[in-house]
């Protein structure tokens, strides 16, 4: 009876603190966004380089980004492969997945406001905060 008891209190106590937890990793990732968002309409170009975790994931057939100064070199082909990414994020909320969070765009040549948006940002959260993790063409 009494290991009862003690059973719901520890199930009751981790439900307590599992729920803030999950409420601080959205509003880090809130404030991440913005911050990322911000970066790439602005086309800062290193700060984006900041908030990216090296190696950078690419769509299936591209070699991942390896270095900041890789990335920096060809920041605007990699960020805009096929979708334009300065107009998707001003455009398009992030949508939790699994582990993380991703933005999905249009094509380039596609109004914002298509349907088809198979081309995926992903962001996941690291040892030292929220990074831009990678990107898919999720079609592919």
């Amino acid at each position: 009876m009494v290991g009862s008891r003690l059973l719901l209190i520890g199930i009751f106590c981790t439900g307590l603190l599992c729920a803030p937890v999950s409420i601080s990793a959205q509003t880090d990732f809130n404030t991440f966004w913005k911050k990322f968002k911000t970066a790439v309409v602005n086309n800062d170009k290193s700060t984006v380089a900041s908030l990216t975790k090296f190696p950078l994931s690419m769509p299936f057939g591209v070699k991942s980004v390896k270095t900041k100064a890789e990335f920096l070199k060809g920041y605007d082909s990699i960020l805009n492969m096929e979708a334009n990414a300065r107009r998707c994020f001003q455009a398009t909320k992030p949508k939790q997945e699994e582990k993380g969070y991703a933005v999905y765009c249009t094509f380039r040549q596609l109004p914002e406001s298509s349907e088809n948006r198979p081309i995926r940002y992903y962001f996941k959260r690291t040892e030292t905060g929220w990074k831009f993790e990678g990107l898919d063409n999720i079609n592919e």
